[in-house]
């Protein structure tokens, strides 16, 4: 465990201190042999699983997981493997769980989901499906309207090395704005997502790029503005917030169970579109259920907005986030993705309801 340095922000006198969690090296530790290499690829049918261990976050754009769960869809489908589900802020802690075997499947950040296969050697994982396009936002203080008005200014991203992190220090580095200390930098930190919300309103952070809710709520109910929407700067305006990944070994002995997760997802993304506003009621009360706190109806309803649920998880786009993550300097170098995609599973289940297949880009084996 790591701890951030207290950031003092250049002009305000009060102390923002951060927990930040780099469990990766840690997790990589904790994989068994059994979980790992070619002995995950090669794993056998075993049949139905007796429990499907599924992680998500208490977020907007984790809205098919929180459906499937409340409306039973997952359930359902899953039959007699039990479903045991586990929340969490920010893809770093989930790759830990999945790295260390307790997840066997995740939804999560693109950008967590690339480590979660680069960190492993590109054997635990494999990214099976897609869960939501669209849902993040650059928010600021009134009066910083340009790039360069972040000078000398702190912004926060939920944790190092999410998917939000990835993309504001790609966006930064493009805007020849460098990240530091001093009035001609930008402070960078990482906080927990209702803790980014309290340091906002009280003026220890000045920006914040951030997935849905978390945008809106900075935006409606402590007065940011929106600098950047991320639609803007992806062609058609799509780009994978949240994917489904699943551990090799799981899917190499379990293949049925993952199908029946993926139709289950599908019926909760099938369902939100035929029911917008009930859909809208369900993922607040789960949200309500896992933070103690439900949204009001306004930043709901922006939240929905900016997001699109799919299944498919628009791999054309991986290359581009890996070399992102290079260009933000989280990574030293772009990971080869091949065979980072996995989409049988899917295809076989669109494939039985007759609906176009999922393209995997050139990355599946």
């Amino acid at each position: 465990m790591r701890l951030a340095a207290a950031a003092r922000h250049p002009r305000h006198g009060r102390v923002l201190t951060l927990l930040v969690v780099v469990p990766l090296l840690v997790a990589l530790g904790a994989c068994t042999r059994a979980d790992r290499g070619a002995d995950a690829d090669a794993a056998t049918d075993k049949g139905p699983a007796a429990e499907l261990r599924l992680g998500y976050f208490p977020n907007v754009t984790h809205a098919s997981a929180l459906i499937g769960v409340d409306k039973g869809f997952l359930a359902k489908e899953l039959g007699s493997t039990k479903l045991t589900t586990q929340s969490f802020n920010a893809g770093p802690d989930e790759v830990s769980a999945l790295l260390g075997g307790s997840l066997d499947a995740g939804f999560i950040g693109s950008g967590p989901a690339i480590n979660a296969f680069a960190k492993s050697q590109g054997e635990t994982v494999r990214l099976v499906a897609g869960a939501t396009s669209g849902g993040a936002q650059l928010v600021v203080r009134p009066g910083i309207t340009a790039p360069d008005g972040l000078r000398g200014r702190v912004i926060a991203t939920p944790q190092l090395g999410n998917t939000q992190d990835v993309a504001l220090k790609k966006w930064l580095a493009e805007k020849g704005l460098a990240i530091g200390d001093g009035s001609d930098k930008v402070r960078v930190t990482n906080a927990d997502n209702p803790r980014t919300l309290e340091a906002f309103r009280g003026g220890e952070v000045d920006a914040a790029w951030l997935p849905e809710p978390w945008a809106s709520r900075l935006v409606l109910e402590a007065g940011a503005q929106v600098l950047v929407d991320e639609r803007h700067l992806w062609e058609g305006g799509q780009f994978p917030s949240t994917v489904l990944i699943v551990r090799t070994r799981f899917l190499r002995e379990h293949p049925r169970t993952v199908e029946a997760l993926l139709r289950g997802q599908l019926a909760a993304t099938d369902w939100a579109a035929a029911n917008g506003a009930e859909a809208r009621a369900v993922v607040n009360r789960q949200l309500e259920k896992l933070t103690g706190k439900a949204l009001s109806q306004p930043v709901l309803d922006r939240a929905f907005a900016g997001i699109q649920l799919t299944t498919d998880p628009l791999a054309r786009t991986f290359p581009r986030l890996a070399k992102d993550a290079v260009t933000a300097g989280v990574v030293r170098s772009a990971p080869d993705l091949a065979g980072f995609v996995d989409l049988r599973p899917l295809n076989t289940v669109l494939a039985a309801g007759g609906r176009p297949l999922a393209d995997a880009a050139g990355l599946q084996k």
